[in-house]
Formats: structure tokens, sequence, C-alpha cells
């Protein structure tokens, strides 16, 4: 059973009408995301997501969903699955706040997010928080600490900063379509390199 990336009704508010493409990792990068989240945790309660996701876009089309579910679904036809490479605990900084597990730049992990580019290219749709290629950092999001004082803050990401010896690495085939709506998070699964039958 799918297990949903955000279930706090606050949370659940706040996205409202947004969209995102997301890639779910579900074993080696998985492994240690939930140890590196439950680590964090135990030092501090604080806003997380539920399930482990690295963002590829975010938008706010309530009103074009299925439009850009349809850009989407013909980029995911042309994509090969993607390697992700957990490389370093790090953070995003003040005003942020955020504990991430860091990804590294592999070739198709960034040949992914620049072929959707290419693809939103000629289209108005409303992107959130984009970057180009050359400046996203992918990466999966652990806990969101942007409530923490500037002394607290300080103390927790010297604390998680540090480099993966490990580089657990895995393979994914399916992106997913995730979409808020009357307070309710939904789903579609897209693989990946597989024309869709209608």
């Amino acid at each position: 059973m799918r297990r949903p990336f955000m279930t706090s009704p606050a949370q659940l508010a706040s996205l409202e009408g947004q969209q995102y493409l997301v890639l779910r990792p579900r074993t080696n990068v998985s492994d240690v995301y939930r140890a590196e989240q439950r680590s964090a945790l135990g030092r501090m309660d604080a806003p997380h997501p539920h399930t482990e996701h690295v963002t590829l876009r975010a938008f706010h089309e309530p009103e074009r969903r299925d439009e850009l579910l349809a850009v989407i679904r013909e980029w995911a036809v042309a994509q090969r699955p993607i390697e992700v490479v957990a490389e370093a605990v790090d953070v995003f900084p003040t005003p942020w706040q955020v504990v991430i597990l860091r990804l590294r730049r592999t070739p198709s992990i960034v040949s992914a997010y620049s072929n959707l580019s290419a693809a939103l290219e000629t289209t108005d749709f409303r992107r959130l928080d984009e970057r180009s290629t050359a400046d996203w950092t992918f990466h999966l999001s652990v806990i969101y600490a942007k409530t923490l004082a500037p002394a607290a803050w300080t103390e927790l990401s010297h604390k998680s900063r540090r480099s993966l010896s490990s580089r657990p690495a895995e393979t994914i085939s399916e992106a997913e379509f995730v979409w808020y709506e009357d307070g309710v998070e939904h789903a579609e699964v897209i693989p990946l390199g597989i024309p869709a039958f209608r």
C-alpha cells in the first residue's frame, strides 16, 4: 500500500492546489534515508515528509492538472530509468533550514531533470521554486526545521552534516505525480520508458 508523503492537516492545507513530480527510492537509498530521519527526529520533533522522495518539479496548476500530466507522461515515455546515489547528509541554510540527504549528480538524474526542463520550456505552467539544471541540488528532505531559533539551527546543522562513505545507490524505473486537492494527497505512478496505453 502506498504511504503518503504528507499527513498532517497543516501540511496538507499548505500544499492545496499544488502538484509534484517525484522519484520514490525503495531500497538502498530509502534505507539510509529512514535511518537518518529517525536519528534527526530523535534529536528534535520537527515537521518532516512521511515517505522518502526526490522532487524533480513543483507546480501550481489546479485548473490544468490534466494538461500538465499529459506533458509529464510524454517526458516519461522517453526517459530511461534513473540512478540515484546518496553522497552526504547536508542542509539548506537559513531561511529554509532543511536537513537533506544530498544525491550525487549522476548522468541519468541530470539528464532527466534537463529533459524535463526542455519539455516544459514551451509551456506556461506555473512552476514553483524552479532552478536551472546547473543550480538544482538533487536531494531528499529529511526534516523541516524552519521554526528553530538561530542557535539551535546552527547546532543541528553542524551535527547533521557529513559525507556518506558507503554511497548507497539504486535505480528508479518510475516517477510519481502527486497532487493536493480538498485536503487530500493523490498520486499516479508513471513508468519510465514505457508508452502509455490509452
